[in-house]
């Protein structure tokens, strides 16, 4: 029988980024294991498929950045320690990070982090601000790319014999994202909302509207793939919401209609169910151009058999197998990207269809939510004894 232990997971929001579904599918994963699993959150739209019979959901303000606040949460989440008897808990965010170690420190409980992004560290202020996520027991990145950053600029904060830094890769849902699960029927229906021409190449870039994400070259690699390469039958769906970005979306939409592709990309604000979506596409496309600490939306894309095409930075140069399960191409640069497009759309339905093959077993292989689940909590145990 597996050791009953307390974990509290705290997140500033439940939304559907990877930190958060990652964190959701442990939360679940623990009281599969008779453990007992809770959750300090402010809120976020996951939140309403949490289990409550199986998962505590505690609601506090940890998303603020407020000084104030956050001495305030540490006072609660001390008293939450007591009062449960937590053994173990978890930060996935620095301000509630700070909070959790005051809490854990006075409790005497332990201390795990999750270090989810390189974060900003330009000024010594932010750099001491962002040390909370290794100021843990335990440390775990999500990449090796995340791994050696600590490394690299962390050094200072870590002590081998008091704290353990490790990788254990995100994982995802593979019974969720499979291509084989997903009804033709939504597939069908989502292509007839999005009004989307079968006929057409279809060229899906998925992630909220942010400059790092890219969509700018995108656009400017779509205006390529017509004037040098000669290509008209694609259709491009540039799905994520602007977040309040409401200047960088009119940007966006003026780009359009200065390289005249006004019909040739739809811009769709948000799709909850993104293995739909994956399955209409032809290839999807990951074009950030900063590093991703991981970068969720190429392993979803294999996990659905698709080709990913993504910049040669951070976390995808380890979850994309080049020329195998996709390509990366040279990032921030708009005609390699607009070339690599142009290959996956040169390529047969035989070739591409193997691509996808070698894709899915990348990620069963690799990137498995269960392995994930299985390794964090074998951790937990570790730090107990």
């Amino acid at each position: 029988m597996a050791i009953k232990i307390k974990v509290l997971q705290v997140i500033p929001k439940l939304g559907f980024g990877g930190a958060e579904t990652g964190c959701y599918d442990l939360a679940h994963y623990l009281a599969e294991q008779n453990c007992k699993s809770f959750l300090i959150t402010s809120g976020g739209q996951l939140l309403k498929y949490v289990k409550r019979d199986k998962v505590k959901v505690i609601r506090l303000p940890v998303q603020s950045k407020n000084p104030i606040i956050i001495f305030i949460n540490f006072i609660i989440i001390f008293f939450i320690l007591l009062i449960y008897n937590i053994d173990i808990v978890h930060a996935r965010s620095r301000a509630p990070a700070w909070s959790c170690l005051w809490a854990c420190f006075f409790s005497r409980r332990k201390f795990v982090t999750t270090f989810h992004g390189t974060y900003n560290f330009l000024s010594k202020f932010k750099h001491f601000y962002n040390s909370v996520m290794v100021r843990s027991k335990l440390i775990i990145g999500g990449s090796n790319f995340i791994f050696n950053h600590i490394n690299e600029n962390y050094q200072k904060y870590l002590n081998p014999k008091k704290k353990r830094l490790m990788v254990i890769f995100r994982g995802i849902n593979l019974e969720y994202f499979d291509s084989k699960n997903t009804s033709q029927e939504k597939v069908n229906a989502l292509a007839s909302s999005w009004k989307i021409d079968k006929n057409n190449f279809t060229i899906l870039l998925p992630g909220r509207l942010t400059k790092w994400k890219g969509q700018e070259m995108f656009i400017e690699s779509l205006s390529y793939l017509l004037e040098k390469y000669n290509k008209v039958n694609f259709h491009a769906i540039i799905l994520g919401s602007n977040q309040g970005r409401e200047f960088y979306s009119k940007k966006l939409s003026l780009l359009t209609e200065r390289y005249r592709l006004k019909k040739k990309i739809t811009f769709i604000e948000n799709h909850k169910e993104m293995p739909v979506a994956y399955k209409l596409s032809n290839l999807v496309i990951s074009s950030s151009i900063e590093p991703e600490s991981f970068g969720r939306v190429a392993v979803e894309a294999q996990a659905m058999s698709k080709p990913i095409v993504a910049s040669d930075i951070g976390g995808s140069r380890e979850t994309v197998l080049n020329g195998k399960t996709g390509l990366l191409y040279k990032y921030n640069d708009a005609n390699k990207l607009a070339k690599a497009i142009n290959e996956i759309m040169e390529m047969n339905k035989k070739s591409l269809s193997l691509m996808g093959e070698q894709g899915r077993k990348n990620v069963e292989k690799k990137f498995n939510v269960d392995q994930m689940c299985q390794r964090t909590f074998t951790e937990y145990k570790k730090l107990l004894k």
